[in-house]
């Protein structure tokens, strides 16, 4: 496998109004995808706290963890022990807790089934350290997003608010990862190759952590995170609404190396549950570059409502919820 290095953006020089800058993010996101971020703001030792109250929290027995499993959740908040999710239809070696908006519970219609996605969390009674630093951490990581969304729209030549109107009721989701070290059974994939179906994806990985690639000219590339830094890619309604311009990457995550585990945190800042990014009319020499949106990794449409493509992933992720909760919507939806 080949190594890749990924270029560094300065989110400060961004919200500067820094032209090279700008160019460096339009031409880094129609490429690859997928850049460093410096210049966050975000005070890591925030996210070095919560990796520390993950550790507690996956060191629980099972039975605790196990309280807070998501088949509790119609909503799939909550613990998925390992070879509970999948992604392309394979396990995914990893233990995880789901964390959403804190948000009253949804009510879904005929017109807008995704509003089952909405309602509480989750959270370990035996780790009451758990939820303020996890809640911190989102709104941090989403303010820093929010920033990233205005730059693309800048660089894009539309006005800085272009976006913004979707992103006032959220849908942001935090992922708490542990990917075990593996074992006898263990699994080939940490998570399976894939496009993120959102809007942007800000990665805090784990000091030391390995396995992270990105698909590049039909190979694979190995990353290694920066400390300090974010790992940033778009997501597809990105490119849904650049007409394909701005490039959502297929990636994957490997197994840690024998005898060692690593934490991840991922979160996902995305619009609102009803609505659809507004496209931007790229200028004339942008536009020729545009190229075109196709389906998703599983042959299915790509929609510009996002909740649509939200809850199309849970079904398919999460087949434990999907059986107790919604196998009603996934008779309804059957490209889930």
């Amino acid at each position: 496998m080949a190594e890749t290095t990924l270029p560094i953006i300065d989110l400060a020089a961004l919200d500067a109004g820094d032209e090279a800058e700008l160019g460096r993010l339009r031409e880094v996101t129609h490429d690859i995808g997928f850049f460093h971020l410096t210049g966050h703001g975000v005070d890591t030792a925030r996210a070095d706290e919560l990796i520390g109250l993950a550790r507690e929290f996956f060191a629980l027995p099972a039975a605790q963890k196990a309280e807070i499993e998501n088949t509790y959740s119609p909503h799939f908040r909550g613990y998925t022990a390992v070879g509970g999710e999948r992604t392309q239809g394979l396990v995914d070696w990893r233990e995880q807790l789901d964390i959403g908006a804190e948000q009253p519970v949804g009510t879904a219609t005929e017109d807008r089934p995704w509003q089952v996605l909405r309602g509480p969390n989750q959270w370990p009674a035996q780790v009451p350290g758990l939820r303020p630093a996890a809640l911190a951490w989102m709104d941090d990581a989403a303010a820093a997003g929010r920033r990233l969304i205005d730059a693309w729209a800048r660089c894009l030549g539309a006005p800085a608010d272009h976006f913004a109107a979707a992103f006032d009721d959220p849908d942001p989701l935090l992922k708490i990862v542990r990917y075990p070290a593996p074992g006898d059974g263990a699994a080939s994939q940490g998570v399976g190759s894939h496009k993120d179906v959102g809007a942007l994806t800000l990665l805090y990985p784990e000091a030391g952590s390995t396995g992270f690639e990105v698909e590049r000219d039909g190979q694979w590339r190995g990353i290694d995170p920066l400390p300090g830094h974010f790992i940033v890619n778009i997501g597809e309604l990105l490119e849904v609404a650049t007409n394909g311009y701005l490039k959502a990457t297929v990636h994957r995550v490997r197994p840690p190396e024998l005898g060692r585990d690593r934490i991840s945190l991922p979160f996902f800042l995305n619009p609102s549950l009803d609505v659809a990014l507004d496209p931007i009319v790229l200028p004339a020499e942008l536009a020729a570059g545009a190229r075109g949106v196709g389906p998703d990794e599983h042959g299915a449409p790509l929609h510009a409502v996002y909740g649509l493509n939200a809850l199309k992933s849970r079904l398919r992720a999460h087949p434990n919820v999907t059986e107790r909760h919604h196998r009603d919507l996934a008779a309804r939806l059957p490209q889930a």
